[in-house]
């Protein structure tokens, strides 16, 4: 019985269901609440997490296929949700990638600074960051047409398939290409509702162009690659032989261009588009070289960018002037 009153003496009242919470716990929720620079900071790095401005490299080609499938400019709702669906879709393949390659990354000296490994995103918002995009992706493949919402989770296999065909195949890179290669194929079926042979060549020189750089880009993860026991060109031929494959892609990239425009009757600045391609693919082969990788960034984002622009631009100038 001592014990017993000695323990209720100590113990403290029980608080009234009624009772207001204490000042200790509201100044907690308010610390723990995010602020809006913590989201501002959130939001700037889940962007640089996805590299959004990358978008660049496909979206030329989209909207090349949808000049050509409507004749001219398609609906402007059209256009729009073209849009949606493609920044949706690059935007949930960057962040699964990032989701899938996060132990792999970290032991990485190149990409131990992204994102997950760096500790300023976790796994967890990712992988939600990833569901969002996957449901405006359908969501504006739906509004589109029937195929394009049947079609959708194909692309899907493909865009989230390659983080793991580095694991089984030294042809990701490949993998990686039709990831792009699908837009204007899928843009075409976004402005048409069926598909035409024709747009399927271009898929193919963007494959074989994207699939090309991709082995240059590969090159300087030739040493982690190989410790890691993940495949790639670079790593099962060597750097210098990977050089000559991506060279071989771009030469058929060019094979398959000069054949779209044959297929689409291009006037003189189609083919002006043409040529002005072949020559920023050789002066991006130029400023590399398997003994001097320091210019690859160069190479890889900015040059891609320009090349994916530039054959847009006249592409569109040519049927503008029909």
């Amino acid at each position: 019985m001592t014990a017993f009153h000695s323990i209720s003496r100590q113990a403290p009242p029980a608080q009234s269901r009624h009772s207001l919470p204490s000042p200790q716990s509201c100044s907690i929720t308010l610390l723990n609440r995010p602020t809006m620079s913590d989201i501002l900071h959130k939001t700037r790095t889940t962007l640089e997490m996805i590299k959004w401005e990358h978008s660049i490299f496909a979206l030329p080609f989209a909207l090349t296929a949808v000049l050509l499938a409507a004749n001219g400019l398609p609906a402007w709702r059209t256009v729009a949700l073209i849009l949606v669906a493609m920044v949706a879709a690059r935007s949930a393949a960057m962040a699964f990638n990032r989701w899938a390659d996060a132990d792999l990354d970290s032991a990485n000296p190149r990409t131990s600074s992204r994102a997950i490994p760096a500790g300023l995103l976790s796994r967890q918002f990712v992988l939600g960051f990833t569901l969002l995009m996957t449901l405006a992706f359908v969501a504006a493949a739906a509004g589109l047409n029937r195929l394009t919402l049947y079609l959708s989770p194909l692309v899907l296999l493909v865009l989230f398939g390659y983080s793991y065909m580095k694991r089984i195949t030294r042809w990701s890179h490949l993998i990686l290409g039709l990831a792009l290669g699908l837009a204007p194929s899928a843009a075409w079926i976004a402005v048409r509702g069926t598909l035409d042979a024709r747009i399927v060549v271009l898929t193919a020189a963007v494959t074989l162009w994207a699939g090309g750089f991709d082995v240059l880009y590969a090159c300087q993860d030739y040493e982690h690659d190989r410790d890691a026991g993940l495949y790639s060109l670079p790593r099962a031929i060597g750097i210098p032989k990977a050089f000559w494959a991506a060279r071989a892609m771009h030469l058929a990239m060019l094979g398959l261009l000069i054949w779209f425009g044959l297929l689409f009757h291009f006037l003189a600045l189609g083919w002006a588009g043409i040529a002005a391609v072949a020559l920023l693919l050789a002066y991006e082969h130029s400023i590399v070289s398997p003994r001097d990788l320091r210019r690859l960034n160069a190479a890889f984002f900015t040059m891609n960018g320009v090349i994916a622009m530039v054959f847009f631009a006249f592409v569109a100038a040519d049927l503008w002037l029909r």
